[in-house]
């Protein structure tokens, strides 16, 4: 869901913290980190880009997320834990950190058990770049919510949306000259 409605990294959703989550108001995320996964374990890590931000999350994102941080409750009690704002969003039952291999790995399995074609989680964060330039979205937005350090990155990665987006911008072009020349 965090792939898909946030554009998120593995690393960044497993490094998510309930603290840097807000479901009321401007309800957000603030991406402060990420995970890693070494020889040695886990570690946590600066963002890709080395900067924190902050993305607005989709009515969807907040119902889904509501739920889970209930149900994540339900299970911690059950071994004796309480939730804190401490604990990762995204975790192992006891509410240590998930490995970002496993998330993969799981989100594979899953893929694998349903009719949805066979894509990488990876796959879901650039559908949610792809969706939001197709859909008119400015490419800076678009940038600050991947966390992309520059709006360079985002449209060299994604400029493949970009040539019916031109076909877009030359009707609309056409529309207001049109409607200027009439006006004379």
């Amino acid at each position: 869901m965090l792939a898909v409605t946030c554009g998120l990294r593995r690393g960044e959703i497993c490094a998510l913290r309930w603290r840097n989550v807000r479901l009321t108001g401007a309800a957000e995320l603030a991406i402060v980190g990420s995970t890693e996964q070494t020889k040695a374990g886990i570690r946590e890590k600066e963002t890709k880009s080395g900067r924190a931000r902050t993305v607005a999350l989709t009515t969807l994102a907040i119902d889904e997320l509501r739920l889970h941080k209930v149900r994540q409750a339900q299970e911690l009690l059950r071994l004796g834990i309480r939730q804190s704002d401490d604990m990762y969003v995204v975790a192992q039952a006891d509410g240590q950190p998930l490995k970002p291999n496993s998330l993969t790995h799981e989100f594979a399995r899953f893929i694998v058990s349903t009719a949805l074609p066979r894509v990488r989680f990876h796959d879901l964060r650039h559908s949610h770049a792809t969706h939001m330039l197709a859909s008119g979205i400015h490419p800076k937005i678009a940038q600050e919510r991947l966390g992309h350090a520059t709006v360079a990155i985002t449209l060299d990665l994604y400029s493949h949306v970009l040539p019916g987006m031109q076909a877009d911008a030359a009707v609309r072009v056409d529309e207001v000259l049109r409607q200027a020349l009439d006006k004379r």
